[in-house]
């Protein structure tokens, strides 16, 4: 079966290869690097125990050092799953939701069409290239040379000039032999109506060439150097080459520079992409004069899983990030976001650079505002919230954004650093001294009086953060009994972000001891937050009560906090469900539902007040029952010791 041309790059462009080959492996953790896409494990191709199986997410390919096995996404499910190249292709192609072409009997003849299109798109590029150095072009090599673009960034980009001539690209390759159907075809030339002759579409314009990831010009780019121009920038129409919506520009050269100390950056236009990669960001793109649409969002996270977007300092580069927001949140998932670095008032990039230097540009990327802080920033606007209504409305705002977050997990994250941002700002409404409408820093530690008793004080985000470092520091200092719970474990999320980061670390290793956890924790996550973890009384206290043998004990405590911590999170379900409902939903049925979900939280908060009540430390730190050790006591007391004669 032939393929129509293009469709196995959009395949490629759909799904991650990581995602694909993490089916079929376990990940070295410690020697991959998630958050570039740069990924080992042991070959599944043949018997090893080293991690010498190499995956660049980036790339799209896979390498194992030890048998040499290589390929693409295609050739891993080929080979993997035993099955024909478009029986592969057919596997993926569900996975990315792509409908598998017709059988098409012309494939490879509209396959050669296109390839004769793309060597005269690489004509016109020449052309257009020696039109700069001609008299004509002086104004065009001013413009250029005042932007701060050298002879060589002109060369490196293709960047040429197209004559203010109706006809001068048409009668250069009327000489060459091609027809002027073939320059309609690539979009170069116009046919007007009525029958009169064609034109060339780009006159009197600076000329970039739009490439697409493999390198081949699919389009042009012109910008006006006449003010009273109708367009200042001009692109290429839609044709067999070129889909505006799913190309970018640069992307090519972008793909391979993204790394560590390349960020990915979204700019708005050709320029200043140009600027950026002169500065020294080579991993720069930009959409085509539209906002960024889904498939071009697609791509940006298969190049890096948190690109950079830099928009202009101005309404209308703050309208396109808002907009982006709204395309973005259905898509995001663990570990795919999006930051943004926005420009000084009135700037871009490229005058950023010009003005202030490459420093400052990178100072800025250095700390890009997290997109969440940009959806408040954005719901702040329609402020001020000095009355319950209003501050109803931002709610409901907020709500309606976050429910198109479709991963449960990160939705649980949104709506707790919203509410952490809600509540710093409305925490001095209504006290003496505070402003209304005044923002106040993120709640902080409770009072040295309070810390005892967080759990019994009914402060729910206390005991769940207690119940998680439980879990954590069981594990910890008892390893043995990570065998026993990874599978229940595999599947949970906390909501504090050390502790998640900590139980997968743990939920991931393999027959480690605890000083082996603690230095790779330190290592990724810092040493700070161990001891963190055991600063807290009764994280402290359950922990004293484990050695590294006790398995059963450990396993115990682990399966307490899970079942306390799963009764807060069911009854807080409950209550955001009907309230989101509405009256309308209160029903008997909603009615014993939240009933339930009560009891199971009030037993949970009875067995953590018990566990004061019931039990005291002994000097050699074990647990002891309270009424047990009374009695002991009693006993003790009633008994009457005597000398021995002599």
């Amino acid at each position: 079966m032939s393929l129509p041309v293009g469709f196995l790059d959009e395949l490629r462009s759909r799904v991650s290869i990581t995602a694909v080959v993490g089916k079929k492996v376990v990940w070295d953790l410690r020697k991959s690097n998630q958050g570039r896409g740069d990924m080992w494990a042991p070959c599944p191709f043949h018997q090893e125990k080293t991690a010498s199986f190499h995956v660049e997410d980036t790339k799209g390919y896979f390498y194992c050092f030890g048998c040499q096995a290589k390929g693409d996404i295609i050739t891993f499910v080929k080979d993997t799953e035993n099955v024909s190249f478009i029986e592969a292709v057919e596997i993926l192609a569900a996975e990315a939701g792509l409908n598998m072409p017709a059988r098409d009997p012309q494939a490879k003849e509209k396959a050669d069409q296109k390839h004769a299109l793309v060597d005269i798109m690489e004509q016109a590029v020449r052309f257009f290239r020696l039109s700069l150095k001609t008299n004509a072009a002086a104004d065009a090599r001013r413009y250029l040379s005042g932007r701060g673009l050298s002879e060589e960034a002109q060369a490196r980009f293709g960047i040429g000039f197209a004559p203010e001539d109706r006809s001068a690209l048409i009668q250069h390759f009327k000489a060459a032999g091609v027809a002027p159907e073939k320059l309609i075809e690539t979009g170069l030339c116009i046919q007007p109506e009525e029958g009169r002759a064609p034109y060339d579409r780009f006159r009197g314009r600076i000329m970039f060439p739009i490439r697409d990831a493999r390198g081949q010009c699919i389009a042009f780019g012109g910008r006006a150097l006449d003010p009273a121009a109708k367009a200042k920038y001009l692109n290429s129409p839609e044709t067999v080459l070129f889909d505006k919506g799913r190309t970018l520009y640069n992307m090519g050269p972008a793909r391979k520079a993204v790394g560590p100390d390349q960020p990915l950056i979204v700019a708005e236009g050709y320029m200043d992409v140009i600027a950026l990669v002169e500065a020294g960001f080579e991993a720069a793109v930009a959409p085509l004069g539209t906002a960024i649409t889904e498939t071009q969002l697609s791509l940006l996270w298969r190049m890096t899983p948190e690109p950079i977007v830099a928009l202009d300092g101005d309404k209308a580069g703050l309208r396109a990030a808002y907009r982006l927001i709204d395309l973005a949140l259905p898509a995001l998932e663990a570990g795919r976001a999006l930051r943004f670095a926005l420009m000084p008032e009135g700037q871009d990039p490229d005058d950023l650079i010009r003005e202030s230097g490459a420093g400052a540009l990178r100072k800025l990327l250095q700390n890009p505002m997290p997109m969440v802080e940009l959806l408040w920033q954005r719901e702040m606007a329609a402020g001020p919230f000095d009355s319950p209504e209003r501050k109803a409305g931002l709610d409901k705002a907020l709500a309606t954004k976050i429910k198109l977050i479709k991963d449960h997990g990160l939705r649980l994250h949104y709506e707790a650093a919203l509410k952490d941002l809600r509540w710093a700002l409305f925490r001095n409404h209504g006290k003496r001294g505070g402003k209304r409408g005044q923002a106040a820093s993120l709640p902080g530690k409770p009072q040295q009086s309070t810390k005892a008793s967080a759990l019994a004080s009914g402060n729910d985000r206390v005991a769940q953060y207690i119940h998680e470092a439980v879990i954590v520091a069981a594990m910890l200092v008892c390893p043995a009994v990570l065998e026993d719970v990874r599978s229940l474990l595999e599947g949970v999320d906390f909501d504090d972000q050390n502790l998640n980061a900590m139980l997968r670390l743990m939920v991931q290793s393999k027959n480690q001891t605890r000083s082996e956890l603690e230095a790779q924790i330190a290592a990724e996550l810092g040493p700070q937050v161990i001891e963190k973890l055991f600063s807290a009384g009764h994280v402290r206290m359950a922990a004293g009560l484990l050695k590294s043998d006790q398995t059963e004990n450990a396993r115990a405590a682990i399966l307490e906090a899970l079942g306390k911590l799963s009764s807060h999170k069911g009854l807080a379900a409950e209550l955001k469900e009907l309230q989101e409902a509405g009256e309308e939903a209160l029903d008997e049925t909603a009615v014993w539902r939240l009933k339930e979900a009560a009891k199971a939280g009030h037993n949970a908060l009875k067995a953590v007040q018990a566990d004061k009540v019931q039990y005291q430390m002994a000097q050699n730190g074990a647990r002891i029952n309270r009424s047990e050790k009374e009695r002991f006591d009693e006993i003790l007391g009633e008994i009457s010791f005597q000398k021995p004669k002599n």
